[in-house]
């Protein structure tokens, strides 16, 4: 029982998303510039919360006026209320997933406020993940439901056992022409389709718009450094369109690197003032410790006179010598002499 419980809990285990990389937001500024041309018909609530509890959805698309079409091949499943699950590269597809995204479609019908208020034929579920997911697409088909590709990359969930209108949209499939936004979610963006996106995104006007495409941009450049660097380098038209485009994420960085960089300044101020105190402090004190060497010293100097003092006047009374002979039985230093002989205490030729 419990070797089945570990298989279990390694197959619904899915990759966090990368430190840096927040695939999600830029997820979702890639579904509403999707739709940009049903905008007015269509609102999109992010990380929607089914209730009091963490539960959310990654985006739930409802349709304002549910007789307006959605030009979006994508959008072509589409009923009133729509829930969406987004899968960033890192991420697997799973049964598991699959049947968590229907219980989060289920759990929001069934929080209506009124019996049946969200009708199940108003519900729709998608799935999105760069990659083809086929071992879901295997356990699907082998429970008697039916995938099938209706435009390049988008696959409809069919079966009389589904309880809502089902699609998984493979962003690495689709047409690069028409999805470019979802296409350059990936760490293998393609140079052409990030022109692509950059040349449309330019031409957004309306504030929101562009902070989706900026929040596109956000996570592509992020996955792709060095592709956006070479479209820098290569094209000076590219990059001022780039440049206008992330224009409040360059002041962002340029604020935050300001704001580093003085920081560090007033660190290494602090640090230089500290170091400062530091060497006036331990100047002192070898200042202290050389005046109580020389005063040691000065100390050993007299304690050796006096000692020869007493010596040479021992000499002098008990051998009845004269200060010269005492001195030179214990051989004092010409130097010793004078000093002890300039002390008075001491004559020559007298004991």
């Amino acid at each position: 029982m419990s070797g089945k419980r570990r298989r279990d809990t390694r197959r619904t285990k899915s990759v966090p998303e990368e430190a840096g990389i927040r695939w999600h937001p830029g997820f979702c500024g890639a579904a509403e510039i999707e739709f940009l041309s049903n905008k007015r018909d269509l609102e999109f609530l992010q990380e929607y919360h089914l209730s009091r509890e963490p539960v959310r959805m990654d985006l739930l698309v409802i349709k304002r006026l549910t007789d307006v079409p959605v030009e979006n091949e994508i959008g072509h499943l589409f009923r009133e209320y729509n829930v969406i699950e987004y899968k960033s590269p890192d991420d697997g597809l799973t049964i598991d997933d699959y049947y968590k995204t229907i219980g989060y479609a289920c759990l929001y019908k069934g929080l209506g406020k009124t019996v049946d208020q969200i009708p199940a034929g108003e519900l729709t579920i998608s799935f999105f993940r760069e990659g083809y997911p086929r071992e879901l697409f295997k356990k699907l088909q082998s429970m008697g439901l039916e995938v099938r590709r209706c435009y390049p990359g988008i696959y409809y969930i069919c079966g009389k056992q589904m309880l809502f209108d089902t699609q998984v949209v493979v962003t690495g499939q689709l047409n690069p022409e028409i999805h470019c936004a979802l296409r350059i979610l990936s760490r293998r963006a393609r140079i052409n389709e990030a022109k692509t996106f950059i040349e449309r995104a330019a031409r957004l006007t309306e504030p929101g718009d562009r902070n989706n495409a900026d929040a596109v941009l956000q996570v592509s450049v992020s996955a792709n450094p060095e592709l956006y660097r070479a479209i820098r380098r290569g094209d000076d038209k590219m990059c001022d369109a780039l440049r206008e485009l992330m224009k409040d994420d360059f002041e962002k960085m340029n604020l935050e690197f300001e704001k580093k960089m003085e920081a560090e300044t007033k660190k290494m101020k602090a640090e230089t003032k500290k170091m400062k105190a530091e060497t006036k402090k331990a100047k002192a004190e070898i200042r202290k410790i050389n005046g109580e060497l020389k005063t040691a010293k000065v100390k050993a100097e007299k304690m050796k006179r006096e000692t020869l003092l007493v010596a040479v006047k021992n000499l002098m009374e008990t051998m009845k010598w004269t200060a010269d002979q005492a001195m030179d039985a214990i051989k004092v230093p010409e130097t010793e002499r004078h000093i002890l002989m300039a002390g008075g205490e001491i004559a020559e030729g007298k004991a």
